[in-house]
């Protein structure tokens, strides 16, 4: 993990969008990165093509998870 110098005044911002989301600031600033890193990626697709798909690949982990055997018995 690293540290990743921002501005007071998006910091701000960051603070605000996290109290009305009930997300922590962390993780307020890890979804804007993610959706801009997903926004650059994908620019023909609106914010809510980009949620639905990052929520479908999150279920595909999931699942794939619940799908393995427990390894603690080996």
């Amino acid at each position: 993990m690293g540290i990743v110098k921002i501005s007071e005044d998006l910091h701000e911002e960051i603070r605000k969008a996290s109290s009305v989301m009930s997300r922590s600031i962390n993780s307020q600033a890890e979804f804007w990165i993610k959706m801009g890193m997903q926004a650059e990626l994908h620019p023909n697709l609106s914010f809510n093509d980009l949620v639905a798909q990052m929520m479908s690949q999150a279920k595909v982990c999931t699942d794939n998870l619940a799908s393995k055997p427990d390894q603690a018995d080996d």
